[in-house]
Parts: structure tokens; C-alpha cells; sequence
């Protein structure tokens, strides 16, 4: 009797170590196989030129991660006619379908003919970069973009899609959201596990970096604000106001009196407090959208905020001395531009923790402590 179930167990265990051997997966790369059950989406909210590219990064080169950077892009440039508040649904619907991995939306705003280089500033996704969508580096590799895209372009538009539905996660990062409340319907949608990153910068900072890159920002300041009311010497202040302005509704929107939907799925991250503690907030932001900070991309946070580079180009996300960069409107932007940035912003700074300036003096004078309250 004893001898018969022993004999039983040990088939059993051999059953189970078939099963084991056959059906579990045995390499590193099976998760590429399988969609993810219940996917975490993130969505970087921000405006033009408040870090966002860099943060955008962070998510980016984590292997968990499939990353899209500003896909409303295609959106504002085939419709260009119309104004942000227009154009907002047709944002969302392209938002919730790239989190959807349904990349088919873009046929509406490509050619039929295109291809995973067509994709606006494709280079900067990792996910684009390796396998199943380009097969020269590995999925674990921190890729930087000019790599990426010297030997990742010719893949097939279809290889996007592919590669989207083998992630645990999918960011996208937006500057194209005027309003929170249009993404409640994104945020109440049983398909979607959203969480928002509401990203912002020093208004002073942001116009200084505007006013360097200008003609890239063009066509978008004016379906901001209106063609009109971009030119002359107001133009840019106008421009500031209604970003400042959209960043105290969202704000508000997240933080104060929120919807039950919205309960733990905001968090407000400021761009100093990244480049003056990268690890610390980076690490932040990881815990919010439930990724682990692997030694690696610790490495890689703290080398590309810790570099030498000046960050002058748009969209450049290379190596710099971050908090340095950060800081660099305090030299090089004039106190009347200032005053007329924090006229505009006023509600946005006192709201965030920006204090003004009162004179030329304090603008070169005033330490980090003083300047940006704590959080």
C-alpha cells in the first residue's frame, strides 16, 4: 500500500516536471511572446521645453517599458487649421489608442506607405529600438537615440504595434493637453490602468528656452494661442499665459477636490526638483507607475545629469550638468522679460512653488532654497 503511493507521488512529480520544463517559460526574452494581463499606462503630461524630453527618458530606457514621445504630433500637423481645444478629442482618441497598442489610429495622419521611421522622434523610444522592432541591441540596453537611428529605421510600421503588445507598460509622453477633465474619460475606461505624471518647470526657465528654439515651437504657439496673438512683442508672454494657465487648471483638477477615478493616479512632479535629486524623484516616479529601479538605469540617471553637456538643442536629451541648465535663465534672461513672465504667471508660480524676483540683483543673488520652496 505504502509502496503504491509512493509510486503515485513519483509520477505525479514527473507529470509536474514535464509540465514545468514544456510550458514555463526558459528564457529571458519569452515575456517578448506574451501580452501583458493588465498593463500600467503613464501618461507624462506637460508643456514645450520643461523637461519632459529628459523625463520622458527615464521611462523610456526601462526594459519594462514600451515608449511613444508626443504622438499627438502627427495630430496637430495634419490639422493644423484648427486650435488646441479643438484638436483635444482627436488627442485623446490617438492617446488611448496607442495605450491600447492599436497603432492603426495613425492611419489617419500618415500615409498608407509609412514606415517605424515616419514615426515622430521614433529614435527616442528603446522599445523601437530592440527586438521585436529592430534586432541590433537587446531589450536591457540603455540606447541612446543617434544609435538607434542610424540602423533602426527601415523597419515596417507593423513592427511598432508588435513591439507595443510584449510591454508590462506603456508611457507616452504629451505636451498637447490643455485640460485634465479631458482625460477623464481616458481615466473612467475599464481597458486602461492610467496614471498621470503632471510634469512642470519654472515658467522663467521655460520662456528663456522658448525664446531659444523659437521657429521649432512656431506652428504649435500659434494653435495655442492663435496666430495673431504670437506676433509682436507680446507674442511670447501670450503664449506663456495660456500654458501657465493650463497648468493651474490641471493642477487644481488633480489635487484639490478630486473624483474617486483620479485617487492615487496624479502625481505633480517638478523639473527642479528631478535635476536636484534625480535619483531620489526618479525613483519617485518609478514607485508611482509600479517599476522597479534597476542598478543600471540608477547608473544611467545619475551619468546623464551629471555631464558637461549645455542641452541647447530641442529635444536633445544627451548628457548635461542638469542642474546647471536648469538654472541657466538666471544668467542669460533679462529682469524685464522676468517681471513680464511672472506678471503672466503669477498664479502658476505662487500655485507650484515658484517665488518671484523682485529686482535684477535677487535674480543673480537668490540661492536654490529661496527660489523654489520644498514639496
Amino acid at each position: 500500500m505504502v509502496k503504491s503511493r509512493r509510486v503515485q507521488v513519483l509520477l505525479i512529480l514527473v507529470v509536474l516536471s514535464f509540465l514545468l520544463i514544456h510550458f514555463l517559460p526558459c528564457s529571458n526574452n519569452a515575456h517578448m511572446k506574451e501580452k501583458p494581463s493588465s498593463p500600467v499606462h503613464i501618461l507624462i503630461l506637460s508643456s514645450w521645453r520643461s523637461g519632459s524630453s529628459f523625463t520622458g527618458q527615464i521611462f523610456s530606457q526601462h526594459p519594462s517599458v514600451f515608449y511613444l514621445m508626443e504622438p499627438a504630433w502627427h495630430v496637430w500637423v495634419k490639422m493644423y487649421q484648427n486650435n488646441a481645444k479643438v484638436l483635444h478629442m482627436a488627442v485623446r482618441d490617438l492617446v488611448r489608442s496607442v495605450f491600447l497598442c492599436d497603432m492603426s489610429v495613425f492611419d489617419a495622419y500618415m500615409s498608407s506607405q509609412k514606415k517605424k521611421s515616419d514615426l515622430f522622434q521614433w529614435e527616442t523610444s528603446r522599445a523601437l529600438c530592440s527586438p521585436p522592432a529592430c534586432d541590433s541591441f537587446s531589450r536591457s540596453d540603455i540606447i541612446m537615440a543617434g544609435n538607434c537611428k542610424t540602423i533602426c529605421g527601415k523597419y515596417p510600421f507593423s513592427k511598432v504595434e508588435e513591439a507595443c503588445k510584449t510591454y508590462s507598460h506603456v508611457a507616452i509622453k504629451e505636451v498637447r493637453f490643455f485640460d485634465l477633465k479631458v482625460l477623464y474619460p481616458l481615466l473612467t475606461d475599464p481597458s486602461l490602468n492610467l496614471k498621470i505624471i503632471h510634469l512642470v518647470r519654472d515658467p522663467r526657465a521655460v520662456f528663456r528656452s522658448r525664446e531659444n528654439t523659437m521657429a521649432d515651437l512656431k506652428r504649435d504657439s500659434n494653435i495655442v494661442v492663435g496666430s495673431q496673438k504670437t506676433k509682436g512683442e507680446m507674442g511670447p508672454y501670450n503664449t506663456m499665459q495660456v500654458i501657465c494657465k493650463s497648468h493651474v487648471e490641471i493642477y487644481k483638477a488633480g489635487s484639490q477636490a478630486v473624483p474617486s477615478f483620479l485617487k492615487d493616479r496624479y502625481l505633480l512632479v517638478r523639473y527642479e526638483d528631478i535635476v536636484r535629486d534625480p535619483l531620489a524623484r526618479a525613483a519617485q516616479m518609478y514607485r508611482f507607475a509600479e517599476l522597479h529601479f534597476t542598478p543600471e538605469l540608477r547608473k544611467w540617471v545619475h551619468n546623464i545629469t551629471h555631464g558637461k553637456g549645455h542641452g541647447a538643442q530641442a529635444f536633445d536629451i544627451g548628457s548635461r550638468d542638469a542642474l546647471r541648465v536648469s538654472q541657466a535663465w538666471r544668467k542669460t534672461l533679462p529682469f524685464p522679460k522676468i517681471e513680464k513672465v511672472q506678471n503672466v504667471c503669477k498664479d502658476a508660480m505662487d500655485l507650484l512653488g515658484y517665488r518671484l524676483v523682485q529686482s535684477e540683483e535677487e535674480q543673480k543673488n537668490m540661492s536654490l532654497d529661496l527660489l523654489f520652496a520644498q514639496n
